[in-house]
């Protein structure tokens, strides 16, 4: 799903290109996004704090070439392309590096190489100066402490020098983009400890680096900072380096600032967030591993804004809001964190459009597709400083309304947006519904937007069973879901509002919409519903997983639901790892495209939650019991953006996808929905209840413990055991009148 903001090779994405052109057999591509190099070669160690993000190398280096993501970036701005650390001019060895559980400090443990003269003469044994390198991003600023410590027999002298550069390259520049020309950039020395590196973009807009090195080095250019070290046996020095972003006219205090208080200050607003959630700890320690990396993850991402907190979408690419990540991000979470869902809800209000406006895809009551505010964004040659090209997210957010209503019965929330969920609204009937035939369908308005504008936007990623892409206005099939779901839930949301009309009405179209979709999308020739149906309304007989989000949605009657949880856990479908986007034998089947054959966490806990609603209890555990698997192969447990879809090998974990984002928000969410759909765990506000429908847990948890299960100004603590294929959930505590219940 992301998006317009960028795609892999042979993928549509965020920006054009120079020229549209044709590549080999593939489709032709107005959004190619070269990759040149894979993510996975230097798995770069990733920092986030609002709308700055880090790449760095495991030696907490920035060493940005042709094709590197490596810098430090904000609002889409790479304010650091170079930030290397050497010892009398050589590269440390590296110790190790690791960045911590709560996601707040990267720590790389670095050494000096053996060091020579001109003469050949060993200067200084390797392993005798240990530097730890410890960095912390906390608000606009990027703070590092380098602790260097001596352990030689001897006084040590040697240079310690740190080399720096900004090319303020916009993040659509950096995935390939030439941009029709570049700004000024500028530099200066301001003090004995201050070099400040700026730049000022063809809107006039100036943006600073300043870095600032406390104590002062000995030599200071606009280049690098050199200082001289001498080391008693034993002796300890501490240097450190603040780099702070400076925008337009607005100046930061050069006050004293300490390390150690900054780190003090994020790691307590990490807390005030993250202690909103429910605590998950269970008696597996890999999947207590995968579980704490996710939320971790999670927080790391979400970024406050004037309407609440709201994640953004993943790093590198998509560090940014988007409407459709956000919204199932908010899903996933809704369960452990509601207030996340009412932050999404709250700004995707406020960013709703309200005029038609073709270049950015916007219609009035049309939910956000991603908003940028880099150089390229804001002279618009890339369309998404506010972009509106998403089909889905309207009514998704119809749909998430819906459900926060039902976790919290936040009726004040629901007063205050019902004006926008009604503008969604209008907006299906008007502009998403273009020949009045029930079903909602997308075609884009302008060149420049997006081709297909569902969550699988590649340019290849609809198309009929001989392989021919699909037409539009193309009406895909998990749409209609979406749209009979926002339907059922504004009729509740309307009910309570005492807007009997538009609760009868939106009744009434939901039951309208599921006669027809059925007519028109169910195929007995592929045993499964197509996966759109093109501009001739003729359907693109393909499986796929968006069928399977159908189950989601409420909209498939119990006898296709069963066939459904059969043949996505067919081999055709199902990995072993997870359900592929398509089926094994499709036209356009590849396990290594981002589309068609890859296999998406997200798209695997909306399927399962769909499964475990329609009582499909086996079939769920083994799509959690895919994904932890996976899971635990990854890189700091952290399961990607998505994954390649070749069938599971004994021995040997999935196949990873060169340029997925990781952290990725929807996909860390993804472990929360799929736990929640083994347990069948409901929070029924309006009772003050939270249920249990089912419960069922994999052989490999025996336990869960949940902490700070919260309904309005009540909590429970619980602990669930397995007995078989039961589940026995014991009370552990309660405060406030909210009761507990287990229906099998």
């Amino acid at each position: 799903m992301p998006r317009g903001g960028g795609r892999p090779p042979g993928e549509t994405g965020g920006q054009p290109t120079e020229t549209t052109r044709r590549t080999g057999g593939s489709p032709l591509v107005h959004f190619y996004i070269p990759a040149t190099s894979s993510l996975l070669e230097r798995r770069p160690r990733t920092l986030k704090a609002g709308d700055m993000f880090g790449l760095f190398d495991h030696y907490g280096d920035i060493i940005a070439g042709p094709g590197s993501p490596e810098g430090l970036y904000y609002r889409d701005s790479r304010i650091l392309s170079q930030f290397r650390l050497s010892v009398a001019g050589r590269r440390p060895l590296l110790l190790g590096s690791v960045v911590t559980d709560d996601n707040l400090l990267l720590k790389a443990d670095l050494t000096n190489p053996d060091l020579f003269d001109e003469e050949d003469r060993l200067l200084l044994p390797r392993d005798t100066l240990h530097i730890m390198r410890t960095r912390i991003l906390h608000g606009a600023s990027c703070l590092e402490r380098l602790r260097l410590q001596s352990f030689g027999p001897d006084p040590l002298e040697t240079t310690l020098e740190l080399a720096f550069a900004s090319d303020f390259a916009d993040l659509f520049e950096v995935r390939g983009h030439r941009p029709a020309a570049r700004g000024e950039r500028q530099a200066e020395l301001a003090g004995e400890n201050r070099v400040i590196l700026a730049y000022r973009a063809r809107d006039g807009r100036l943006q600073r680096t300043v870095l600032t090195f406390d104590p002062p080095p000995d030599r200071l250019t606009l280049e690098n900072a050199v200082w001289r070290l001498m080391l008693e046996p034993g002796a300890r020095h501490l240097l450190h380096v603040y780099v702070d972003v400076e925008e337009g006219r607005e100046r930061r205090p050069a006050g004293r600032r300490t390390f150690a208080g900054c780190m003090r200050d994020a790691r307590r607003s990490l807390r005030r967030a993250s202690g909103r959630a429910t605590a998950i700890v269970t008696s597996n320690e890999l999947f207590n591993e995968i579980v704490r990396r996710a939320i971790a993850d999670l927080y790391m991402l979400i970024a406050d804004t004037p309407w609440g907190p709201y994640p953004y979408a993943g790093i590198p690419w998509f560090s940014t809001p988007f409407g459709r990540d956000g919204i199932i991000t908010a899903m996933q979470m809704l369960w452990l964190d509601p207030e996340v869902a009412r932050g999404v809800l709250h700004f995707l209000a406020a960013t709703q459009a309200s005029e038609e406006d073709p270049e950015a895809d916007a219609e009035p009551g049309k939910i956000l597709h991603e908003t940028r505010q880099g150089e390229l964004a804001r002279l618009r040659e890339v369309p998404f400083g506010r972009y509106y090209g998403s089909v889905d997210a309207t009514p998704l957010f119809v749909v998430l309304a819906g459900m926060y209503f039902e976790r919290t019965r936040d009726v004040a929330t629901i007063r205050a947006l019902w004006p926008h969920i009604v503008a969604a609204l209008d907006w299906i009937d008007r502009y998403g519904d273009r020949d009045g035939d029930g079903f909602v369908e997308y075609v884009r308005a302008s060149r420049t937007g997006l081709a297909n504008q569902g969550w699988k936007d590649s340019a290849d990623s609809i198309f009929h069973a001989d392989g021919r892409l699909a037409e539009g206005p193309i009406a895909l099939v998990e749409v209609q879901g979406y749209v009979y779901a926002a339907r059922r839930h504004a009729a509740e949301l309307a009910r309570v509002l005492g807007q009997w009309d538009r609760a009868r009405r939106e009744e009434e179209e939901a039951a309208r919409l599921a006669r027809r979709f059925e007519e028109a999308f169910w195929s007995e020739e592929i045993g499964c519903y197509a996966l759109a149906l093109d501009g001739d309304k003729r359907p693109c007989l393909v499986r796929s997983s968006n069928a399977g989000q159908l189950l989601f949605t409420g909209i498939v009657s119990p006898e296709r639901a069963a066939i459904l949880a059969r043949l996505l856990l067919s081999s055709s479908f199902f990995s072993g790892w997870g359900i592929r986007t398509i089926a094994v034998g499709e036209a356009r089947y590849n396990p290594m495209s981002y589309h068609n054959g890859s296999i998406w966490p997200h798209d695997n806990a909306l399927i399962a939650q769909g499964l475990a609603a329609y009582g499909f209890r086996g079939e769920t555990l083994r799509v959690l019991t895919g994904l932890v698997d996976a899971a635990g192969y990854m890189d700091l447990r952290r399961l990607p953006e998505l994954f390649c879809g070749f069938p599971r090998q004994p021995t040997t974990g999935p196949t990873h996808y060169p340029v997925a984002c990781s952290p990725q928000a929807w996909a860390s969410g993804a472990i929360l929905l799929l736990l929640q759909a083994c347990l069948g765990l409901r929070i029924d506000a309006a009772a003050g209840m939270v249920q249990f429908v089912h419960p069922r847990l994999p052989p490999f948890l025996d336990e869960v413990r949940l902490r700070n299960l919260r309904l309005g100004e009540g909590h429970v603590d619980l602990l669930l055991r397995r007995h078989g294929q039961d589940v026995a959930v014991n009370l552990l505590e309660r405060e406030g009148d909210l009761g507990v219940e287990v229906c099998f």
